[in-house]
Formats: structure tokens, sequence, C-alpha cells
């Protein structure tokens, strides 16, 4: 085993609520085909106050939604209206370009409620980064769940454990849940690169201290063996590592022109208008700092 990195969220606004960012990082750009993790929460909103994000656009990348508590409304360009709740994925195919919102129904904003979740782009490959938009979404019983040794874990996309998610994806890519009691160990699957990020608990793998809101980049993940030092909730990400990839805002693509070009597209309109969500934008930042 090879530990490159351990890497610490860092704290972003986002307008009413703030998340920890861990990628892209200075010491890690990518992890396989994952450019972007966010992770929300956990948070208590009072009443009138919650997740609102106005429409904004993506390009060549998709997003995938994970939540572990609380429900997003999930809107775009494409005409999609769905609720997101805890254990179901989505999985937004921008390609050629998309514009989606992310806000609460009334009802749960009107009341004290909570967040918390995880957000991650994958970068598309360079073959599929203009494909046309597309909306996926997996319901809690679409997704593998199986028992190792007493430990739940879940295959969120891509294959480990004997199962295989039915989740949507582009190239080799892991993305995986699970949950420990203190004292329980699980070997890890295999990745060709990989990251193991302690959403709450406290472990070590191979000996190495793994903290809550931690990300270990590492190389072999299969030589690997989480042990929990009380009850823990990790998630692991993998995949076959892509090209350079350039990042601006929600912009990502292999190509650096094809940005400048999504930044002039989204400052003159000529992106399509989220469908029953038309008032309101995010305007293109003067710079990605």
């Amino acid at each position: 085993m090879t530990i490159k990195h351990i890497i610490e969220g860092r704290k972003k606004d986002l307008g009413g609520f703030s998340v920890r960012r861990i990628l892209p990082h200075a010491k890690q750009r990518m992890v396989g085909p994952w450019i972007f993790f966010d992770h929300m929460g956990p948070a208590e909103f009072n009443a009138g106050e919650g997740i609102n994000v106005r429409p904004h656009p993506h390009i060549n990348l998709a997003t995938v939604t994970y939540l572990f508590e609380g429900e997003i409304l999930h809107r775009d360009s494409l005409g999609n209206h769905q609720l997101i709740r805890p254990g179901e994925i989505n999985l937004m195919v921008a390609g050629k370009g998309i514009t989606h919102s992310e806000r609460e129904r009334d009802e749960i904003r009107n009341t004290s409620h909570k967040q918390h979740g995880l957000q991650l782009w994958l970068a598309l490959p360079e073959k599929y980064e203009e494909i046309a938009p597309a909306f996926y979404h997996y319901s809690y019983t679409d997704l593998p769940l199986v028992n190792i040794e007493g430990i739940s874990v879940r295959v969120l996309i891509g294959s480990a454990y004997g199962v295989s998610s039915p989740v949507i994806s582009f190239c080799e890519t892991l993305y995986i849940e699970a949950k420990l009691q203190s004292e329980q160990r699980l070997k890890l699957p295999q990745a060709t690169e990989a990251a193991i990020y302690l959403v709450e608990g406290d472990a070590s793998i191979n000996g190495e201290a793994l903290r809550q809101y931690q990300m270990m980049i590492v190389e072999n993940s299969g030589d690997l063996t989480i042990a929990a030092t009380k009850e823990s909730r990790i998630v692991l990400i993998g995949g076959t590592p892509l090209s350079e990839r350039h990042i601006y805002w929600n912009f990502v693509s292999s190509r650096r022109e094809r940005i400048e070009q999504a930044k002039q597209d989204w400052r003159k309109g000529r992106f399509a208008k989220v469908k029953g969500d038309d008032k309101e934008f995010i305007p293109l930042p003067d710079n990605d700092g």
C-alpha cells in the first residue's frame, strides 16, 4: 500500500449554508474520474432557512448526489423535477451543457430540518464530454446492499464484494458506502486509484489514523483494511485516472477553450433555462477563487 496524501476539507460558503470541499485540492486534483467532492452538513436549519441553489450551468461532467439525511428538490433544463431522498443516487450528465437548480420544498423549508450528504462530480472521458445531457435517478432499493461479516456495505457505482450497481458509468468507476461499529474491520475493494473519506467516526487504515472529515488518497486499495475505533461511516471512491481536466466554477473540460466558450454562453444566456425555475440564476463569477 502507498498512502499518497491525507487531505482535510476546507469550509466553503455556498450562500446560506457551508460545505466541506475535499476535491479538487492542491495536493490532489482528481481521484480516478472523480474531480469534485463536497460534504454537505450535517446541518440543522431553522424554519425559513435551507438549501436554495439558484439555476446554474455545467458542461463535460456528471454530478452525483447522495444524501444521508434530509431531501433536495432537483430541477433541470431537460424538464426533470425530482426529489432526492436519503439512500438514493441522483446522477445528472451535463455533457454538452445543462442547467439545474437545487432547492427544498416549501413543506420542508418552512419547518426546522436537517441536511447531510455528499455531492460529487465525475469528469467524463474525452469521447463522452459532449454527449447529450441526461438525467438518471436510482431509488434506495435499486442500489445493492451487502453484509460483510456484520458490516453494511452499499455499492453505489461500480462493482465490489460480488455485486454490481445499476448506476450508469462511463469508465471504470467505484463508489461505496460502509458503516462500521467499533472494533469492526473491513477489507477494501480494489480500485486503480482510490480515496477513503471518513464521513463520521474514528478509524485507521493499515494502522494509519484517519479522522472525521479527512480523505486518504491511496494506491492499490485492495491491500487495505479499515478498522473502526468507534461507530463510523466511510465512503470509498476510485477508478480509472483520466487526462488533465481544467475547472472553472461549475465547468469542467479537457479543453481550456471549451470552458471559455461555456463562460461566454452563460454570460449571454445561451444555456437552456430550468423548466419551472426560470426566474433566477447565478451570475458567472469574476473569478473562481
